[in-house]
């Protein structure tokens, strides 16, 4: 003889499956849990950036970026470049920073279609608590060379405050 399954015992084997579901899958997203990142204070795991106008070298304020780890910021990217090649181009910025553990410096990179090319201010750099210092990295473009677009770019390489202020693009040319 048959049984007949009635509505209400198949509504209570759905839902004992759906919780039986649940618990399979919370259980199996911690089981292999390294870190829980608590999102509760956003400072805690990102970088802050904002107009300071109290810390600056010229106009109405400086950028102060406060990061808790490395991190690369993309401060501009120029476009419409005309004739600037069989020159050097130079990224110079003024740059401080307070309690930095790692260093801070200037990276530049020139975009021709589809390739890019950098150049690190390794040699120029901030590092621990410095009062303001003009950072600078150069590109050297040979005759022919004219970027489509340069990126202009802060690397932080650790965990600290770091403002930044008075950037300026230049073309010099070969000597």
């Amino acid at each position: 003889m048959k049984k007949l399954v009635t509505g209400s015992c198949i509504a209570v084997a759905v839902a004992c499956i759906a919780i039986a579901a649940v618990l399979l899958l919370t259980l199996g997203s911690r089981a292999g849990e390294l870190q829980k990142l608590s999102l509760d204070d956003a400072s805690a795991v990102a970088l802050q950036i904002q107009a300071d106008s109290e810390v600056k070298v010229e106009g109405k304020a400086s950028i102060r970026i406060t990061t808790p780890g490395p991190v690369t910021v993309c401060l501009a990217e120029v476009k419409d470049l005309k004739e600037i090649d069989d020159a050097r181009v130079v990224y110079r910025a003024k740059v401080k920073c307070r309690e930095l553990q790692g260093k801070a410096y200037l990276e530049m990179w020139c975009h021709f279609g589809d390739k890019a090319y950098f150049s690190k201010g390794l040699q120029s750099a901030v590092a621990g608590s410095m009062d303001w210092k003009t950072l600078e990295t150069p590109f050297f473009l040979k005759k022919g060379e004219n970027p489509d677009r340069i990126t202009l770019n802060l690397v932080i390489t650790g965990k600290g405050a770091v403002w930044i202020d008075d950037i300026v693009l230049s073309k010099e040319k070969l000597k």
